[in-house]
């Protein structure tokens, strides 16, 4: 019998926290929002004998469910030597670990020369993914970045700056020849540059969303015109922690011409006309 005033999560949780083996757990924190954590996630942050975070990109309020005697260190003013000796030595005296990081590690995560310390050091490590804040990003915006027929690709990159450089191959400008839905991280102070790269293929009205602290308490979405994009930017003052997405898809005229076109662009993997194995065709 369950005691009326635990849920089943809590006393799931509880038994769990014994039971996290000691290793790096290198956790997505998703855009910002604790409801955006992922499942798995949130049962290791609430396990976890040390939480090392980038309070510069992940808002407190992630670490709402976190153990009272867990070890929180903040980290946006340490450099990698100073992370790694405090995760290994943690993890060697049978401590679990919890590298918190901004979205998805995946994606501009500075976690490759981490996981390569971590395997040389033979320190176990684990990587939970989170969801990145162009997924956020569309949700808010109540779109959906490939809509058939008029546009199927989602482009994820940054302009090149001091901390990473861009490969040639992936500059922007050529990238953006492709006009498919784009998702600019990492790039508000260098937004004038950025624009003038993106005209050179994109109209001057293509909508862009500049989505600023993403679920953040002082989230802040604009949809503009390309043109006034830099423009917006800096009247806005915003220079960190801001998305920028390009797309047609974002635009009336292209919600205008899906509801024009429905039937004719919609997915075909749901039409009824469609089969499949699992769907065999009707009549």
């Amino acid at each position: 019998m369950i005691s009326s005033d635990k849920s089943q999560t809590e006393i799931s949780l509880e038994k769990a926290i014994a039971s996290l083996p000691p290793a790096v757990y290198i956790v997505g924190a998703g855009p910002g929002d604790p409801d955006l954590l992922t499942v798995k996630a949130q049962k290791i942050l609430a396990q976890a004998d040390v939480i090392l975070f980038a309070d510069s990109l992940v808002p407190k309020q992630i670490l709402q469910g976190v153990r009272p005697d867990a070890e929180i260190i903040p980290t946006a003013n340490k450099t990698l030597e100073d992370i790694l000796p405090v995760m290994i030595s943690r993890v060697q005296n049978g401590k679990s670990v919890v590298r918190l990081h901004s979205g998805d590690p995946c994606l501009y995560g500075a976690v490759h020369e981490q996981i390569e310390s971590l395997a040389e050091a033979n320190i176990p490590f684990e990587i939970i993914p989170g969801i990145s804040a162009f997924q956020l990003a569309a949700a808010k915006l109540n779109v959906e970045l490939t809509v058939p027929e008029l546009v199927q690709t989602i482009i994820l990159t940054r302009m090149s700056g001091n901390a990473s450089a861009v490969p040639e191959t992936e500059e922007l400008a050529s990238l953006a020849a492709h006009k498919a839905s784009l998702c600019l991280y990492l790039s508000a102070r260098m937004v004038e540059a950025a624009q003038t790269k993106l005209m050179a293929h994109y109209s001057a009205d293509t909508p862009v969303a500049i989505c600023f602290r993403l679920g953040w308490p002082d989230e802040r979405i604009l949809v503009v015109p390309l043109h006034q994009m830099a423009e917006v930017t800096q009247q806005e003052n915003l220079i960190r922690t801001t998305l920028y997405v390009i797309s047609p898809a974002l635009g009336e005229v292209g919600k205008v011409r899906l509801r024009e076109a429905q039937r004719q662009r919609r997915s075909k993997l749901y039409h009824p006309e469609h089969s499949h194995i699992f769907r065999p065709q009707r009549g």
